[in-house]
């Protein structure tokens, strides 16, 4: 028997628009010889915001002390630095066992719903989300269930579809906070309810916090499992955006809260963490370095600083625009536009993403990307500098005083 060889079908219902057909395309434009403004995912080298001199110093420290396995979990030194962390944002009943190093917040999400999941089980995922948590809970034979965050309440999530989405094979709930697409940061009293939520119906929390250092606004991150010690909380963080280093693939999850029922879960977190023997050495090594300064106020996150001014320059320029509006983020560094579907009689958003790519040369990604309902809303990166940013804008302007699909 001669096989054809086709992508499995656990893949059918799985996509990463991130880096999916759009991407595709501006990479057949580039080998032609285009300039492409690449605005698809969050990397600030690409845009030439480096990480601290500090930091780098200690790799090259670390390069010779770094070349053989650590423990599956990570090196000591750097789960307890992690540690130290969840103390001082307040997560309870950490212990450095309850710590597993990864090769980002990308390996943490796989590894989270490999562990947990059996066909048909739901997960409640917000929408928009970050679709690798989405793809993640499908690959696993999961089923994602996506409740709303509401675009007229500063994209914050929708308690009463929450609430509406919770059967008998609901297990958990994942919060991204701060978010990505939407650049919300969620209040406390708002984390409450969800944490109320899960307690009623005794789920397990996920809460995807690697923005949690680049918050704006002189507002305050609050982590989810700071506020629930009686539920089991799984906290994922990590140095890639923070400290603009997301090519080392440095990341981590947490087991906070009451464990008492996640025992036969963890085993499962410990069994696929080991047969990955463990993750990016060199990167664990660099963790306290990194951690230590945590609490110093970061000067491009303030009045002046690059990710602050490009935020203001980003969320003007787009509310200019007729038929665009755009809710301005509060945190991390990305903004989620809306369009008018009538205005632009809009059908298709990847469409509407390609055409743009093609007659202007910038690369966004399309809300559905994010597993958002409608055919309305995009995200843009918005690392570039001010005045690239204005022009990106000035370009959309240009490219919807004429569109119509």
């Amino acid at each position: 028997m001669m096989w054809d060889f086709e992508k499995s079908t656990k893949l059918n219902n799985v996509s990463y628009d991130v880096r999916g057909p759009i991407v595709d395309e501006a990479d057949r434009m580039r080998e032609q010889g285009i300039d492409i403004m690449m605005l698809n995912t969050g990397d600030p080298a690409h845009f030439g915001i480096c990480a601290p001199d500090e930091l780098l110093r200690d790799l090259r420290e670390k390069i010779l002390s770094a070349e053989g396995y650590s423990q599956s979990k990570g090196q000591l030194a750097a789960r307890r630095a992690i540690m130290e962390y969840c103390g001082m944002k307040n997560i309870p009943g950490v212990t450095e066992n309850d710590i597993f190093t990864g090769n980002g917040v990308s390996e943490m999400i796989m590894i989270s719903m490999q562990a947990l999941l059996n066909d048909g089980d739901e997960i409640l995922v917000p929408m928009p989300d970050y679709p690798l948590w989405t793809a993640a809970v499908r690959m696993t034979g999961g089923k994602a269930v996506h409740y709303l965050c509401d675009e007229q309440s500063e994209w914050f999530p929708d308690i009463a579809d929450m609430k509406k989405k919770i059967t008998d094979r609901t297990k958990g709930i994942v919060i991204i906070n701060p978010n990505n697409p939407t650049g919300a940061l969620y209040p406390r009293a708002l984390l409450e309810q969800i944490v109320e939520l899960a307690r009623q119906n005794g789920l397990i929390l996920f809460s995807d916090e690697i923005y949690d250092r680049l918050v704006m606004d002189g507002l305050e991150h609050v982590s989810t499992a700071s506020l629930a010690p009686d539920l089991p909380v799984v906290t994922m963080n990590g140095l890639s955006k923070s400290h603009r280093i997301p090519g080392f693939r440095c990341g981590w999850m947490c087991i906070g809260g009451d464990k008492s029922r996640v025992r036969g879960y963890v085993e499962g977190i410990n069994m696929l963490a080991s047969m990955r023997l463990c993750s990016n050495v060199l990167s664990q090594a660099i963790i306290p370095e990194a951690l230590k300064h945590y609490n110093a106020a970061d000067p491009l996150l303030v009045p002046g600083g690059r990710f602050y001014d490009q935020r203001e320059a980003i969320t003007e320029a787009l509310n200019a625009i007729p038929g665009v509006s755009a809710v301005k983020p509060k945190a991390a560094f990305y903004i989620f536009p809306k369009l008018d579907m009538k205005k632009f009689n809009l059908t298709d958003d990847e469409r509407f993403a390609v055409d743009f790519l093609k007659q202007q040369h910038v690369m966004i990604v399309h809300g559905r990307g994010f597993n958002w309902k409608d055919p309305d809303h995009f995200r843009i990166v918005y690392l570039p500098n001010v005045e690239e940013l204005k022009d990106v804008a000035h370009r959309l302007e240009v490219f919807l005083s004429g569109y119509r699909q």
